[in-house]
């Protein structure tokens, strides 16, 4: 399912216009900076929680000593923030189905 598809069935679900329903969802999930209620939380160092179906949060990895495979050569992989989702109980067991 894309997002088109998620917002035509949450407009049928919803009873709201196919516009209504594409504003809601790119107001949840977007990812421009300054834009994405989710997004604009984990930037903030924030988790988000929904109840039953999972977490969006953020983990640091720190830097690490690499190896080129082209070269053989060591090299210094800087540290980053990336993000991840964790399924809750409620999807977890939904899907196990």
């Amino acid at each position: 399912m894309n997002k088109k598809e998620l917002a035509d069935k949450l407009a049928d679900k919803c009873d709201l216009s196919k516009a209504k329903a594409q504003e809601v969802i790119s107001t949840l999930f977007d990812t421009k900076p300054g834009h994405g209620i989710i997004a604009i939380e984990l930037d903030a160092g924030r988790d988000v929680q929904i109840l039953g179906f999972g977490a969006f949060g953020t983990k640091r990895r720190s830097a690490r000593l690499g190896r080129n495979p082209a070269t053989g050569a060591t090299i210094t992989i800087a540290a980053k923030t990336y993000p991840f989702f964790k399924a809750g109980k409620g999807l977890k067991d939904r899907v196990a189905l």
